[in-house]
């Protein structure tokens, strides 16, 4: 139990100090399940994160334009966009470039097919 300090109130309670001064009360049930189930405190600790959500948003392209021209803009307008006809799309996770990919239909709604999921390494380089 990392940052956390141990103390015995007898044989059938441990209870942890943790760094901001709380107390947690672990029973040997509770210690038990776990061993059984093969979950660690690591594996606690990330089911904490699964839930948090994301924005996830697809990026097909971009475009600048002038407000004249964009009040021109009605039903059957075409708006041209800068990246060429082809080219992967972009997905983005909170706002970072995440992955690219390419467009399809599932079930009459459309989707994206993942081509090239950009590396942790690359995506560490693009926060700073």
């Amino acid at each position: 139990m990392r940052g956390r300090k141990p103390k015995r109130t007898g044989k059938d309670t441990i209870m942890t100090e943790q760094k901001d001064d709380t107390t947690e009360i672990v029973s040997p049930e509770n210690i038990e399940d776990s061993a059984a189930t093969g979950e660690t405190e690591a594996d606690r600790d990330l089911d904490f994160i699964l839930d948090i959500p994301l924005e996830v948003s697809v990026e097909l392209g971009r475009t600048r334009m002038l407000v004249n021209d964009l009040l021109q803009l009605g039903q059957g307008s075409v708006v041209e966009l800068t990246k060429p006809a082809g080219e992967p799309m972009e997905i983005f996770v909170n706002g970072k470039l995440f992955a690219r990919g390419e467009a399809v239909v599932v079930n009459e709604k459309l989707g994206v097919r993942l081509t090239d999921v950009i590396s942790p390494a690359e995506r560490v380089k693009t926060l700073g």
